[in-house]
């Protein structure tokens, strides 16, 4: 099968550890930058990409730019310069936006040719004169900018696809979205096997960008079973990649949306068990890992996790014990009472009388 997380069971691959691991153009992936009201600092050089537009790199991309009519994929915040407001931010939707460059909308020519001189991965800052932008009468709707304002875009290029005559997602059969997105998912697959996992997670996300929820809701019948079956391995091969990023959190998400889909599935099962296990979250990794069990009852690597989170277990109630020991100390031991000498011998004296009396009267009978 296509997805190379595991060949032999949810926790094997390529990689034979035993544990998890993934699922064969130019795309990056990195952690979204810090949500800031204010555009970033770039202590890098200043390079003039035309009279209006400048551009400074925050961090390197690999690989080559984009040619004209490439389908690029890219996140961006965007301020007016003067009055620093933000008026966009792609990163909040959680999706990448799409430009075709050369095509690109004339209030995004000054960020078209940012991208164009940048990287797959790159992240980098852009100065863009108005000219170039939302022009001499702004825009009052949707972004608000006002007439004549410079821009400051924070750009990360995710990736681009050579596509010489320019075609859109929008413009693609669902074979052709469906069939590129499988070639993303096969060359992160290589990339997977070789250790390369940023560069692995940058094809599997420009993957998933190919089966966006718009396209995804217009499908149904074997269609959608087609994009689900390219869909799926890509977010679960993104989780097996965060987690041995030690991207947990990231990991949950992606098992999540896989989840969400198919509540059965085991590998999503197992994975969102092993990030959760590995945040401390045992509660919920146990009910992952039961679960996944109940419904491949003969994995072995879903017995090993639960049979570890129950060493956990005894080892915290262990050390727990251990902990209140030392608070409260070993509980003492009994004290003998000591003997009251006086009473002994009060009551000695009292049985003596007792007798003589008894003696006495005795013999009176």
């Amino acid at each position: 099968m296509g997805d190379v997380q595991e060949q032999q069971n949810p926790s094997a691959g390529p990689d034979s550890d035993n544990e998890i691991t993934a699922e064969h153009s130019s795309f990056a992936h990195e952690e979204p930058p810090q949500d800031t009201k204010l555009p970033p600092e770039a202590d890098s050089k200043v390079e003039v990409l035309h009279e209006k537009v400048t551009k400074q790199i925050i961090k390197e991309g690999h690989g080559q730019k984009p040619s004209k009519y490439s389908t690029c994929f890219l996140h961006y915040r965007a301020w007016t310069k003067s009055t620093q407001h933000k008026f966009e931010d792609t990163w909040l939707e959680q999706r990448p936006v799409e430009m075709v460059l050369g095509k690109e909308k004339t209030e995004m020519t000054g960020l078209g040719i940012g991208v164009s001189n940048m990287k797959a991965g790159e992240h980098a800052l852009l100065q863009v004169g108005w000219e170039l932008g939302y022009g001499k009468d702004g825009n009052f709707s949707f972004p608000n900018v006002p007439p004549m304002a410079d821009l400051v875009y924070e750009v990360q290029l995710i990736g681009f696809d050579e596509i010489k005559e320019g075609k859109a997602r929008s413009d693609m059969t669902v074979e052709e979205r469906i069939g590129t997105a499988d070639r993303r998912k096969m060359e992160g697959n290589a990339l997977f096997n070789n250790e390369k996992l940023e560069e692995a997670m940058q094809q599997y996300e420009m993957a998933i960008a190919y089966m966006g929820d718009d396209f995804m809701f217009q499908l149904f019948g074997k269609y959608r079973d087609m994009a689900l079956a390219v869909k799926n391995p890509c977010h679960l091969n993104m989780a097996a990649c965060l987690i041995k990023l030690k991207r947990h959190e990231e990991a949950i998400g992606q098992c999540s949306t896989v989840l969400a889909e198919d509540e059965n599935n085991v590998k999503a099962l197992f994975r969102r068990g092993k990030a959760r296990a590995e945040l401390g979250q045992t509660d919920a990794a146990r009910e992952d890992f039961l679960k996944a069990r109940k419904i491949a009852p003969q994995d072995k690597a879903i017995v090993k996790e639960l049979q570890l989170l129950a060493e956990d277990d005894k080892a915290v109630y262990q050390k727990q014990k251990e902990i209140y020991k030392g608070i409260f100390g070993p509980r003492p031991e009994p004290k003998p009472k000591q003997k009251n000498w006086f009473i002994l011998i009060w009551q000695w004296l009292v049985m003596l009388v007792y007798q003589v009396f008894r003696l006495k009267r005795h013999k009176a009978d």
